[in-house]
């Protein structure tokens, strides 16, 4: 079933980014409009879009969210650093009573090309392990043939071992990264209408630890923090990173 996608605000920045960019940003939302029941998220209306500046350079932010019955919030954001640098980043943060993983994907891409492209099904619950549903199915997905895998950083312990963190080559890697992100998303969705939500406070509780334990090691990324910082301030940068991009349920 097609749903519509509520009216938000309109994707200026995706037609000026990064190919690879505008291309996922595109089909995260299609896979989201295919398989979910989507309605509008009552976000801050001071951060749907907004602008600064960064060592001179224009930082433009642009926030699409989304809520479903499973998911309390479905967040992509497009962020544009001067001519040259641009963001995508996407969580789609389950409601505490449903276990389901953390879906996370991230692009930094320049003139030079995608430098930073991580997607994962990352595990929310007190073992901190995907159940054998998503375990079966993505170990079932073709072995990425990336030339060039990254690192995780120190406070990686949220992510599963079917996390793909890589610098693509050339054109073709963008293609297959583009395709595992279309395969998680799909598995992601098609699972998360199926589940049920958990039937007892006991349960919900331990969910909602887990969440908060993930936005807790996210918000841990001092590169995210810095660059929010110089281009917002301080405040602003807390703001953001607790209330928008992991906002801890």
């Amino acid at each position: 079933m097609n749903h519509p996608l509520p009216s938000t605000t309109t994707p200026s920045l995706r037609i000026r980014q990064h190919s690879l960019v505008c291309r996922l940003a595109d089909r995260i939302e299609k896979i989201w409009a295919q398989y979910l029941d989507l309605s509008a998220y009552d976000m801050p209306e001071d951060l749907g879009y907004v602008e600064g500046r960064l060592e001179g350079e224009k930082v433009a932010i642009e926030n699409h969210c989304y809520q479903t019955p499973q998911f309390r919030k479905l967040h992509l954001e497009l962020a544009k650093v001067g001519p040259g640098l641009d963001i995508l980043h996407c969580v789609m943060f389950p409601r505490t009573n449903y276990p389901l993983p953390m879906f996370g994907n991230d692009l930094v891409g320049s003139r030079a090309g995608i430098s930073a492209a991580i997607v994962d099904l990352s595990p929310i619950n007190p073992e901190r392990k995907l159940s054998d549903l998503y375990d079966r199915q993505l170990a079932a997905l073709p072995t990425d043939q990336f030339s060039q895998h990254r690192d995780l950083p120190g406070w990686g312990d949220i992510f599963s071992p079917y996390c793909v963190f890589v610098r693509p080559a050339d054109e073709d890697e963008e293609l297959d990264f583009l395709v595992r992100v279309e395969s998680f998303l799909t598995i992601h969705c098609q699972n998360a209408v199926r589940t049920e939500p958990v039937q007892t406070a006991a349960e919900e509780m331990a969910l909602r630890e887990a969440q908060r334990y993930y936005c807790a090691k996210q918000q841990e990324n001092d590169k995210t923090r810095r660059i929010l910082e110089k281009a917002f301030g301080v405040a602003w940068a807390d703001r953001y990173m607790t209330q928008m991009l992991f906002d801890a349920p």
